[in-house]
């Protein structure tokens, strides 16, 4: 469709990397969007009132005479009870899923925490939509894979048909972000580290700080800065490197600001993950763009998004995935930065361009008029 696209784009937690994907698309984007929106917190109550809500309002804005082409919502609503509720409002028109997360394998440290009823959600509501987008192949992948298990858990009618009718809308759709203004050289000395991973177990800073450790027991010279957000409730182990490295940190905490954010990232030599979970990898593609050198295990969504599989020689941005492998990988970089071999980062940068707003909202918009203009012809 030539001319653009109405869309009503509902978020139930809009917040965080969701409320980013949407803003960021919307000012990128060739089409015209309604986003409607709920505060990022109780996010199981968002996940079993919101359809509710955002039914009553638009009901409310259709009465005013408001029509859209397409509704685009994330994994956290209920499609179903949307389009149940508001069948009149929306009838005929296409809903788009995008999976930012799911449900079903998104990590709990105890399986009794995992609570079904919302992995039912996601299934139900993949089944409602047109079509459901994931943020990488492996979130698809691992998202299809986890339902035939899911499912035989239920006491009896387990609705397996549900895995070929998710798996048959199911499509790849990368998020993209916002580039640094520029992409600065890393300054002489010391090994400049940098972690920016929410403060939660599933990104295992526990490791993270167990390869410091052995560094520093070899004698191996470094700076430390660790970002990323925390909450009420984190992993003990942040407070004890913070007194245990406390004389090799040069930034430490969240950081509220953008452009201090993007600073640091500038500043950096290379940026680690040691995470157990990543369903996209925002975070290392934020990296990336500002030229900092990645340094991932060889597991999860990583080797896609850094595209291995298409460049072998992209095997050095890998470790192992073990606490010593990280140790090794990051002593072997400090010795090449002591010996003047400085890593390229506008090399490093390239390697996240296709993940850039002005070509990621091209390919989303191009796939929204695809999936709107199927619906319309039926």
């Amino acid at each position: 469709m030539a001319d653009g696209l109405r869309v009503l784009a509902l978020e139930p937690y809009f917040g965080g990397s969701h409320r980013a994907f949407l803003e960021g698309w919307q000012r990128h984007s060739r089409h015209s969007f309604t986003i409607l929106g709920l505060p990022a917190s109780k996010w199981k109550w968002r996940m079993r009132q919101s359809s509710l809500l955002f039914a009553w309002d638009i009901q409310r804005r259709a009465r005013n005479g408001e029509t859209w082409d397409v509704v685009f919502c994330s994994d956290m609503l209920n499609a179903a009870e949307l389009r149940g509720l508001c069948r009149h409002e929306l009838g005929g028109i296409a809903v788009v899923q995008y999976f930012h997360e799911n449900q079903l394998t998104y990590p709990v440290r105890f399986s009794q925490e995992r609570d079904m009823h919302f992995g039912v959600t996601n299934i139900v509501s993949a089944v409602a939509a047109d079509e459901v987008w994931f943020n990488s192949a492996f979130h698809r992948e691992s998202f299809l894979e986890a339902i035939p298990g899911f499912l035989a858990k239920m006491p009896d009618h387990r609705p397996l048909a549900a895995l070929e009718q998710v798996r048959e809308r199911a499509r790849v759709l990368y998020p993209g972000i916002d580039p640094p203004t520029e992409v600065s050289q890393r300054k002489q000395g010391a090994l400049h580290i940098l972690w920016t991973a929410r403060w939660e177990h599933d990104k295992n800073p526990e490791g993270f700080f167990a390869a410091l450790e052995l560094l520093r027991e070899r004698d191996v010279a470094f700076h430390l800065s660790v970002l990323g957000q925390s909450f009420r409730e984190r992993p003990a182990v942040f407070e004890e490197a913070r007194v245990k490295f406390a004389d090799r940190i040069l930034h430490w905490g969240y950081l509220e600001q953008r452009s201090d954010f993007e600073a640091v990232l500038a500043e950096a030599d290379v940026w680690v993950s040691t995470a157990e979970h990543e369903f996209f990898g925002l975070a290392a593609v934020e990296a990336m763009a500002a030229g900092a050198h990645p340094v991932l295990p060889l597991r999860l969504s990583y080797p896609e998004v850094v595209g291995l599989e298409q460049e072998p020689t992209r095997r050095r941005f890998f470790y192992d995935g073990s606490t010593e492998g990280l140790a090794e990988r990051l002593e072997e970089l400090s010795s090449r930065k002591q010996r003047g071999e400085q890593h390229d980062p506008g090399a490093v940068a390239e390697l996240a361009h296709r993940f850039h707003w002005r070509v990621a909202a091209g390919e989303l918009d191009s796939a929204l008029d695809r999936v709107a203009g199927e619906a319309a012809s039926d």
